[in-house]
């Protein structure tokens, strides 16, 4: 595209300016105002500019280290590094990594910015009006309230109507940056909040699906819809969230998910798992995104980062396997079953999902970086989240109804022929529910169990009630969906989960505890960069030790 290579330039330089990111390194390039900016004049131009409105940096790596998905597998175990060891410990990260805390605050304001950039543009070519570009204008609109939604969830504690309002949130661009030194405060997450509802009700009675070449890699009209579903979620307005899955899931929701009994008849290789689990033709791939990422490896048949891992303890007595007894099933009974990774100091049990790609920056001297493809949205989240939402707002047996769709469509049915028997053990019922549950104790460091104490804002009824224990049934389902994709940490932080930090031994049993991170430990908000709190951005408050 002629003037490209200058506007991508001047692009990254405004979004720079505007996040106060690089105060001191970016003097070589702040003696002058960028006013050479290439001209956006054309609705193909804009069309072009909003690809650049989606993340390069994803969330996953940073989100899924923190949550109760790995343990630490000893100092045994060397494959490990010194960013990796602050993600695992809630620590304020300083060492420097392509998905650190600060690449992921730059480009997502980068995204941000070129967003912003496509709606002046917009407006410059005489608004949507005049040149119908409505469409443009939600994909705009809903990529800043995306970016800004990740962001506020990282970087931020959890929404909650009870402290948010107080709650430090996250600058909110709107328009593109024009002067040298910017500021900005940070506002309240509840002020964030509107902000982001305020661009999606505005955008989704325009999104469309009809200049996308590949509408999988854009906002289209599911993913666009998938998205107000979790964001109604996590803002505690349950009936919203159901209103936008359901659009989205349609009255045949079992087409809207993963095909696990296709994957199974495939050829039990990671490359050939891994490509089906991100194909564009898949039904439940709703948005697919690209980003810089070793998440490939990480949850692959690799030894990277493996010190901290999902193994086989996780697997038998906290996720895949530990909940398949709900069914009468295990771990074969999945259609796909868990893969094992196994070597000296190696332990991983893990659903394979995401691939390792390598970008090479020069082939020769064979540098580059590491890549994934990921889905950003799915029909099987969306369902587990509906379900999640019907409990909330008590409509139980419909929760169990999406529930048992989930659970038919990832697991076989565990009956044998010398069962002699009809019922199909996929199918629960509240009282199969509830007595499952109620079986089994709240997990502990040195025993796990599925079941985790409960501590949201919103209410959830007492302990073994039947609303708390619906929830543990969907949290626990959403675990497994979850696995690999970094958002078990946003359950964790929005239900108050405590996290115990533990080693596994050589047994494969936990052998004592490290840390514990409490339902409002200030840590469950990653630090903002130390660089946009040199520039004056008030940090994320600590508990001094």
């Amino acid at each position: 595209m002629k003037g490209g290579s200058n506007m991508k330039r001047t692009f990254r330089i405004l979004s720079v300016i505007s996040i106060i990111v690089v105060a001191s390194a970016c003097d070589k390039f702040l003696d002058t105002m960028p006013d050479n900016r290439a001209e956006i004049n054309s609705q193909s131009m804009i069309q072009a500019l909003l690809t650049s409105a989606y993340p390069s940096t994803d969330y996953m790596l940073l989100t899924e280290f923190m949550s109760d998905n790995v343990d630490d597998y000893g100092s045994n175990n060397p494959y490990t590094d010194r960013f990796i060891d602050q993600v695992y410990a809630w620590k304020d990260i300083t060492e420097s990594d392509n998905e650190d805390s600060e690449r992921l605050w730059e480009n997502s304001y980068i995204a941000i910015s070129s967003a912003n950039q496509a709606l002046l543009a917009i407006e410059e070519l005489g608004g949507v009006e005049a040149t119908g570009m409505y469409p443009e204008m939600a994909e705009a609109l809903l990529c800043r309230a995306y970016n800004h939604f990740i962001l506020v969830n990282v970087f931020c504690m959890q929404y909650n109507s009870k402290t948010s309002t107080s709650d430090l949130g996250i600058p909110y661009i709107t328009e593109p940056e024009t002067t040298l030194d910017p500021k900005y405060d940070r506002g309240t997450v509840a002020q964030t909040y509107e902000m982001i509802e305020k661009d999606i009700k505005a955008a989704l009675p325009y999104i469309s699906d009809t200049y996308y070449t590949v509408p999988k890699y854009h906002f289209n009209a599911k993913a666009a819809y998938a998205f107000a579903a979790r964001f109604y979620l996590y803002y505690e307005k349950f009936a919203k969230s159901i209103e936008y899955a359901d659009k989205v899931l349609g009255s045949q929701p079992a087409t809207m998910l993963r095909d696990w009994a296709a994957q199974a008849e495939m050829t039990q290789q990671y490359d050939a798992i891994v490509e089906h689990f991100i194909s564009s033709s898949l039904n439940t791939n709703l948005l697919l995104m690209t980003a810089y990422s070793k998440m490939g490896l990480a949850f692959g048949p690799y030894s990277v980062y493996s010190k901290y891992a999902h193994g086989e303890y996780l697997a038998n007595y906290e996720t895949g396997i530990a909940i398949t007894p709900l069914w009468r099933g295990s771990n074969d009974t999945y259609y796909s079953p868990m893969k094992i990774y196994a070597a000296t100091n190696l332990d991983k049990t893990i659903f394979w999902k995401l691939p390792y790609l390598f970008e090479y920056a020069d082939p020769v001297a064979q540098i580059g970086y590491y890549r994934t493809v990921y889905p950003a949205f799915t029909g099987d989240e969306v369902l587990l989240e509906r379900a999640e939402a019907k409990i909330l707002e008590g409509q139980y047996q419909s929760a169990i109804t999406d529930m048992n769709t989930w659970i038919k469509n990832i697991a076989q049915d565990p009956r044998t022929l010398e069962d002699n028997v009809t019922e199909d053990y996929r199918e629960l019922t509240q009282e199969r529910i509830q007595t499952y549950f109620d079986g089994i104790k709240y997990s502990r460091w040195d025993s796990s169990t599925v079941k985790k104490h409960l501590n949201p804002y919103f209410e959830i009824g007492q302990e073994g009630g039947e609303k708390e224990t619906l929830l543990q049934c969907v949290l626990a389902l959403k675990r497994v969906d979850h696995l690999a994709q970094g958002l078990r940490w946003f359950d964790v932080k929005r239900y108050g989960i405590e996290i115990e930090r533990r080693v596994i031994g050589a047994s494969g049993k936990p052998r004592y505890s490290t840390d514990i991170l409490l339902k409002d430990d200030p840590r469950r908000a990653v630090q903002i960069p130390l660089k946009v709190r040199a520039a004056g951005l008030e940090p994320n408050p600590r508990n001094d030790k």
